[in-house]
């Protein structure tokens, strides 16, 4: 349970949860994730966040050793999702602290989830600033970034943003720093952490980067995931996040299918090939065997995202529901769309999938596309006609 010195003064005092699977609904399979809370020395002792509740005990072992927990003065709850403030109340009855800083929004979070009546409870307001000693807390209210109570805290004299949520990822290593993990693998896990969390907040992500990127920072410390330090590594996430909000198409496509009888992935294979005629790279995923997360985690680089399913009780297979469903919420924009399937009687899953990825504002330049019983060679060739249409359009897209 050691602690580790980030700046002078400053402590990394969090959990790592390597066994976690499961993270607001998205997979997190084999990785796990951090719960990082942080603590700075000064005339005013100050912890920043909690972790989740079963975590608790760990953070308190690590918080000891820097200084006892009676000696903690102020608590600043940036956030009060669960995963970080789970283990509050634990860490308020052994600290007892003087103050306990949150938003005016954070506040009604936390009267939600415990007995605050005699918390010594302040809510703080955006540009707020407390002196704790040699240095200077600035508060920055970063709403819907991505909970309405979300703030990140700012200290000046030490260059460092404590971002909550912001600039995470979920990585489980005893490893803290960014620079220290394998730019592929780190590029991949922020990338899945956006497009399954922050993805549907891209337009406030706008609007908080130039105001991060006003401020003198050569440290990041979000609450999941590993620290970014130095310049280098500052503005590699930043520029990182500008790209996934941005959400510029990108020429390449994917295909998200469920099947019964093989026809429908059969079609997929048609679609495959008129794309790969018109040079437009495509990945073909089955909802048997991705995980929801894994396919908005494509979807980061495709322009164009085509799905498939036969009819069933006069709809869409379950997980090719639960899959729309997922991504109707994440909200992705400038996509280029596509439907698909094959059916034996009725036939209405195409055209409530084409009507399903419309309602989201995608160009659908192709009508669904649909097929009674098996594929014949008229079938194999609507849809290659389908999936080459379809990556003219994405092309021009790109282009435009």
């Amino acid at each position: 349970m050691t602690p580790l010195e980030i700046k002078k003064d400053i402590f990394w005092v969090g959990a790592v949860d390597f066994d976690n699977r499961d993270f607001h609904g998205y997979s997190l399979s084999p990785q796990g994730s951090t719960y990082n809370a942080y603590l700075i020395k000064d005339e005013k002792n100050v912890l920043f966040d909690t972790v989740s509740a079963h975590c608790a005990t760990t953070l308190l072992c690590r918080l000891a050793k820097v200084l006892p927990p009676e000696r903690v003065d102020y608590i600043v709850c940036n956030h009060l999702e669960p995963d970080h403030a789970g283990a509050l109340k634990a860490v308020v009855e052994r600290c007892k602290p003087e103050k306990i800083f949150c938003s005016k929004l954070g506040l009604q979070s936390m009267a939600g989830y415990f007995d605050i009546s005699n918390w010594p409870v302040q809510v703080v307001s955006n540009g707020e600033e407390i002196c704790i000693g040699k240095r200077t807390i600035t508060f920055v209210e970063t709403r819907m970034l991505h909970w309405p109570d979300s703030m990140v805290s700012y200290i000046k004299e030490d260059r460092l943003l404590i971002s909550n949520d912001a600039f995470g990822q979920n990585i489980a290593s005893t490893e803290r720093f960014a620079d220290q993990w394998n730019p592929y693998a780190l590029a991949q896990a922020v990338k899945e952490y956006y497009y399954n969390i922050v993805l549907p907040y891209s337009p406030q992500v706008l609007k908080v980067l130039p105001l991060v990127e006003s401020l003198d920072i050569d440290m990041i410390a979000p609450d999941h995931g590993l620290i970014h330090r130095g310049q280098e590594s500052v503005r590699l996430i930043l520029d990182m996040y500008r790209t996934l909000a941005e959400q510029k198409p990108q020429k390449r496509a994917v295909i998200i299918y469920d099947t019964m009888w093989h026809s429908t992935e059969k079609m997929a294979a048609a679609i495959i090939s008129g794309l790969e005629e018109q040079g437009v790279p495509v990945r073909l995923m089955s909802l048997k065997e991705n995980h929801h997360s894994a396919v908005m985690s494509e979807i980061a680089q495709c322009g164009a995202v085509i799905v498939g399913s036969p009819t069933h009780n006069n709809t869409y297979l379950p997980l090719v529901g639960a899959m729309l469903t997922y991504m109707k919420g994440l909200r992705p924009q400038n996509r280029i769309g596509g439907a698909f399937g094959s059916f034996g009687w009725s036939g209405e899953a195409p055209k409530q999938i084409y009507e399903w990825l419309s309602s989201m504002g995608w160009d659908m330049p192709v009508d669904a596309l649909r097929q009674k019983w098996s594929p014949d060679m008229e079938c194999y060739k609507a849809a290659h006609a389908m999936g080459a249409t379809i990556a003219k359009a994405l092309i021009a897209k790109c282009e435009g």
